[in-house]
């Protein structure tokens, strides 16, 4: 499902008539959240989350802090929901036994960094890591889980985006009003480009107020590929697909077109087929993000190129800082 166009548009008649709703969603986030204390965990949790609906980059800053603490000596497990896999876990994911149509496309993307555990129940998912040994555990997504208690919580923005329309589902893309999230939060990731930062800046910049802000951008990882030398017909399906489609135009590819698919939708036969008849036709190449490669046949992946993206924070002092508190 795709966003509605009026959630990042100022507020209008839509959103005005959804408001009341909003309210109402927000009220139950607000409830769920003080209902009852959740698992304190032996080791150091941090969360990377977010109050909006739709990708922020989540995948990536949880890609960045995993090599970040492994490279501060420790032994990090992650913890997910497991969206759009078949099995419920809690379970350890085993790239080599699982697909993502039994654990979600992340979760087997991140278990090439880290030992990974899905399941619903975040708590019973933190004793399982726990005792396999993680001295720290990572949450993918989570913000508003009160399941386990959060050390280090950090709010992930999309800078672009920043947070739509400030209005709560289904008025807005918010899973709960800006100001209550960001109280909960003692980080604020926001990420994008130059422009998409001053933008975010001057819009939520009042209510971001004193939270820890840090800034990064996604970068093209360097694996050699002449990207400028290609025709190449990009398919993604990921929060944002444009924005896909613009690295690999600032790479200089030539992009005979471009196929946007929703986030996390399934790759079924008739859609490989179609794209590699279309790719055939118009003599290019097959190109996506990391995480739908992921959902590919294996018999499908020799066909199709990958773009990995990697995570570049500005200035880390603050998340140093905060990881120095933790004692990590």
């Amino acid at each position: 499902m795709r966003a509605p166009g009026f959630w990042y548009r100022p507020p209008g008649l839509a959103s005005g008539v959804l408001a009341p709703l909003g309210g109402l969603y927000g009220y139950a986030t607000a409830r769920r959240l003080r209902a009852r204390p959740g698992y304190r965990a032996g080791v150091p949790v941090i969360c990377l989350g977010n109050i909006t609906i739709g990708g922020t980059g989540k995948t990536p800053s949880a890609m960045d802090m995993l090599m970040r603490l492994a490279a501060r000596g420790h032994s990090p497990h992650v913890l997910s929901r497991g969206h759009g896999g078949a099995l419920k876990g809690p379970l350890r994911v085993d790239p080599a036994q699982h697909s993502a149509a039994d654990v979600g496309d992340e979760p087997l993307l991140l278990s090439a960094f880290a030992p990974v555990w899905i399941g619903p129940d975040r708590a019973a998912t933190a004793r399982a890591a726990e005792a396999a040994g993680a001295d720290v555990l990572v949450m993918d997504d989570g913000f508003q889980n009160p399941g386990l208690a959060q050390d280090l919580p950090i709010c992930v923005v999309d800078a672009a985006r920043g947070f739509g329309n400030g209005r709560v589902i289904p008025a807005g893309p918010l899973r709960e009003p800006v100001p209550t999230g960001l109280a909960r939060a003692r980080l604020l990731l926001s990420i994008g480009d130059d422009a998409a930062q001053a933008q975010f800046a001057q819009r939520w910049g009042q209510a971001i107020g004193g939270l820890p802000h840090l800034r990064a951008r996604l970068e093209p990882l360097a694996t050699g590929m002449p990207w400028g030398q290609l025709r190449v017909l990009p398919f993604a399906g990921i929060g944002d697909p444009e924005k896909f489609f613009a690295t690999l135009r600032g790479l200089g590819a030539d992009l005979v077109g471009t196929v946007p698919l929703d986030d996390h939708q399934p790759l079924s036969p008739a859609l490989l087929q179609r794209l590699s008849a279309e790719a055939q036709a118009k003599g290019a190449q097959l190109v996506t993000t990391e995480k739908d490669a992921v959902r590919l046949p294996p018999a499908m992946r020799a066909q199709v190129l990958t773009l990995p993206v990697r995570l570049r924070i500005e200035d880390a002092a603050p998340l140093d800082a905060a990881l120095d508190t933790l004692g990590l």
